[in-house]
């Protein structure tokens, strides 16, 4: 092996199941939850200032949400009886749903316990119906699971880059009540330190070995934060008024009532559970092509059961639907640390940073500037991860599979780049049509099957149905190793 070729190789991170020691576990988890920790609480906030909700009602719902996405990371993680996927996997509350659940809280019949009742009853239906979206892996081969992989990466780019310039383009002005652009967004001082968070990351990735390469992600992120410290730009107000310890119980806002608006409101969010486990579904492809270990089918129904155990758990908590966050997907790409103790730990500082909401306010006083010069590397390599999968298909004999490569993408971007396109289809269909990659996924099965058919064991030769797909560089170029490759055949690519 020349010098060259070694230097290039990735380095070996260890598997999923490696139990790594307390002192990295801890900072690795650490780093997991500085990266997720800005969309976990979010939807709360979101929520509560749309429904009007006092300070410590918003307070209580930031604690359970917290709370319950350390719990159900690692129930995901770690694997707890018949549910858990058992790969890094950190979970969250839904950015999704937000729209249909402030629908439902404006309700006078059905009101923020209204939001809870429909969240539990679409956790049961998603419970249920797990099974059946792990009989859809034949729907699924690499040209389709690329292009799925390939959409989320270029969707939470969008989110990354807002990040950069410092938060939403628009924000709510608190005197009048309207939307005007926000005056930070996009100045020097936002851009110039998420720069330099990117530059910090590259170079340590670059130049250090070891352990101080895997969290080079969270040394930026610390960096960029005392950065902005010293600037002046961090903003501790309110740290005093948070309290110490704070213990959430179950329906603190009060017992949902049964009632056909509840039933409505509980359709409507199960039709949105549908959107977040297609989406999951592609991450975890994603995260076992990354980690080397495709989900099975019984995986996959373990996993999917979890974001419909999390929804469950998360309505009873007075918090709202779970799914999979896509960006630690990336963190997992970045670092190429697979092992699940990781986000087990990940889940124990979550269920912390809910117990004692000090801790949280602190964390959460990270700017989302300093975040972007992260979520760049890190949503890119969700999209990279996709673009690789799409190289084990079959692009070049297969003149069909250009043709649903060029239109799906295409339909993914929709929301991005033609927001309001579909702004006059049925306002039942609104949270379908704008998921991106609800649209391309739809897209891709619809043109396989048009084209392709079902990916069966047969017609493997030119496309296998297995969509983990591993990079292997060599003398003579990337080389791809894919599943049907054999051990031996995978130890000679590595000799190259």
């Amino acid at each position: 092996m020349s010098a060259q070729t070694e230097k290039n190789q990735p380095v070996d991170c260890g598997g999923v199941d490696e139990r790594l020691p307390l002192g990295s576990l801890a900072t690795l988890g650490i780093q997991h939850v500085m990266v997720m920790y800005a969309g976990a609480v979010a939807v709360p906030l979101i929520i509560g200032a749309a429904l009007g909700l006092t300070k410590e009602q918003i307070a209580l719902l930031i604690n359970a949400d917290l709370l319950c996405c350390g719990l159900i990371t690692i129930i995901q993680a770690r694997g707890v009886g018949v549910f858990g996927i058992k790969l890094p996997v950190m979970m969250g509350v839904s950015f999704a749903a937000v729209s249909p659940m402030i629908a439902i809280g404006l309700d006078p019949n059905l009101g923020l316990t209204g939001i809870f009742g429909a969240t539990i009853l679409a956790g049961i239906f998603s419970v249920l119906i797990a099974p059946i979206f792990s009989r859809m892996m034949g729907l699924f081969p690499p040209v389709v699971t690329g292009i799925i992989i390939t959409v989320i990466g270029i969707t939470l780019m969008r989110v990354g880059l807002e990040w950069v310039g410092g938060g939403k383009p628009q924000i709510l002005d608190q005197v009048t009540g309207q939307m005007i652009a926000n005056p930070e967004y996009g100045s020097m001082q936002n851009l110039g330190t998420a720069l330099l968070v990117l530059l910090i990351i590259l170079g340590i990735t670059k130049f250090a070995k070891g352990f101080l390469s895997n969290v080079a992600v969270l040394i930026g992120l610390l960096a960029g934060f005392f950065i902005a410290l010293v600037q002046g730009r961090i903003n501790f107000d309110g740290l005093g008024d948070a309290s110490w310890v704070a213990i959430v119980k179950p329906f603190a806002f009060g017992v949902p009532t049964l009632s056909w608006s509840l039933l409505g409101a509980a359709a409507v969010l199960s039709l949105i559970m549908v959107v977040i486990m297609v989406e999951s579904l592609g991450m975890f492809l994603a995260l076992g092509s990354i980690c080397g270990r495709p989900p099975s089918r019984e995986d996959l129904v373990r996993g999917l059961s979890t974001d419909g155990l999390g929804t469950l758990i998360g309505g009873i908590m007075n918090t709202f639907p779970h799914s999979s966050f896509s960006q630690n997907v990336g963190l997992v790409s970045v670092t190429g640390v697979r092992s699940r103790w990781v986000c087990v730990m990940g889940g124990v500082f979550l269920i912390t940073l809910g117990l004692f909401p000090k801790l949280a306010f602190i964390v959460a006083s990270i700017p989302n500037y300093v975040l972007g010069g992260a979520g760049i590397v890190m949503f890119g390599m969700v999209a990279s991860t996709g673009i690789k999968i799409l190289m084990s298909a079959d692009l070049n004999s297969n003149r069909y599979n250009p043709y649903i490569v060029a239109i799906s993408l295409g339909m993914g971007m929709i929301p991005l780049v033609a927001e309001h396109l579909l702004d006059k289809m049925p306002s039942v269909l609104a949270p379908l049509l704008h998921s991106g990659i609800l649209l391309a996924a739809v897209s891709a099965i619809t043109l396989n099957l048009f084209f392709n058919g079902i990916a069966r064991p047969e017609r493997s030769k030119h496309e296998s149905s297995a969509p983990a797909t591993v990079a292997a560089t060599t003398e003579t170029g990337p080389r791809l190793v894919t599943q049907q490759d054999t051990p031996a055949t995978q130890q000679l690519a590595s000799q190259h």
